[in-house]
């Protein structure tokens, strides 16, 4: 599968950002270095970066970076967990996820009673609550996604991964790849959900900084 790049020059032209821009935000990390994919060209060397994802964050960066700086949107968009830790009234309170995946979570574990989360469960947490509100995961699939979070999401170390949900003649399965890695099923295997847990981390840090 040919991955789908976009040029320098079109980048700059379909954001209206500028060159400099451009290079501060990646001095700033807010871009990452391996997304500046050097190719050969009729011109000689020519910079390209992955179309959705360097679309994606452009976007983000222009919409937040009046409310943020630089170093704290630098926070956001990095892979790496936060030591936040939260009461479960003060999730309710801040409105990050629903009563119900919180119940669920606990009900996943053994701590039932459980009261303070550290930031990693909260975003196991997050997940789930965008899983179960997409309306394409039940309830028992919930306690598996919960399962296989807490059992592999540290494996990753500060890499962006997706959790993927497949079935197969109704019977789930869970799979946890580093994000952008190409995955084949077996016949009959439909995938269902494909959860970026990058975006929902991003998404977690700009919550928890309101």
């Amino acid at each position: 599968m040919t991955e789908d790049l976009i040029s320098k020059k079109e980048l700059l032209e379909q954001t209206g950002i500028s060159y400099g821009q451009l290079y501060r935000w990646k001095r700033k990390n807010l871009i990452p270095e391996d997304w500046f994919i050097r190719k050969s060209s009729f011109t000689g060397q020519e910079t390209f970066f992955p179309r959705e994802s360097i679309l994606t964050r452009i976007d983000r960066i222009k919409n937040m970076k009046d409310e943020l700086s630089l170093d704290e949107l630098a926070d956001v968009f990095s892979p790496s967990v936060s030591n936040k830790v939260l009461t479960r009234v003060e999730m309710e309170q801040k409105h990050l996820v629903t009563p119900i995946s919180i119940h669920l979570f606990l009900e996943s574990g053994s701590e039932k009673e459980k009261q303070t989360f550290s930031f990693e469960e909260m975003l196991c947490i997050y997940v789930l609550d965008q899983a179960l509100a997409s309306g394409q995961m039940n309830r028992e699939e919930g306690i598996l996604l919960v399962q296989t979070f807490q059992t592999y999401y540290s494996k990753f170390q500060d890499k962006g991964c997706d959790i993927i949900l497949t079935r197969k003649m109704g019977i789930p399965l869970f799979t946890m790849i580093t994000t952008g890695s190409e995955v084949y099923f077996d016949t009959g295997v439909k995938e269902v959900l494909r959860l970026s847990l990058g975006t929902y981390l991003e998404q977690l840090k700009v919550k928890l900084s309101d």
